[in-house]
C-alpha cells in the first residue's frame, strides 16, 4: 500500500500508550492497534481528527505517502 501510518512514532513522541490514546479518542483498543500496526484499509476523518487532537499533531505527521516499491519488506 502507498500510504503508511506512522501512529506509533507520534505516540512515542507524545509518550502516550495505546490504552491512553484509545480512551481519549473513544476507539476500541483493537481498532487503534490495527491503525498503529499499519494494517488498516481505511480511516474515518472523524477518527483522524480525534487522533490529531489527542496527539496535538497534523494528519501529515501520521500519514505518509510512499511510492510503490519504497518501504516494502524484502523489496530489492
Amino acid at each position: 500500500m502507498s500510504i503508511v501510518i506512522n501512529l506509533d512514532v507520534m505516540m512515542a513522541k507524545r509518550k502516550k500508550s495505546l490504552g491512553q490514546l484509545a480512551g481519549e479518542v473513544d476507539i476500541t483498543l483493537a481498532n487503534l492497534s490495527i491503525l498503529k500496526n499499519n494494517r488498516a484499509k481505511a480511516v474515518r476523518l472523524s477518527t483522524l481528527d480525534a487522533i490529531c487532537r489527542a496527539l496535538d499533531c497534523q494528519p501529515g505527521d501520521i500519514l505518509q505517502y510512499v511510492s510503490d516499491g519504497e518501504g516494502e519488506e524484502g523489496h530489492v
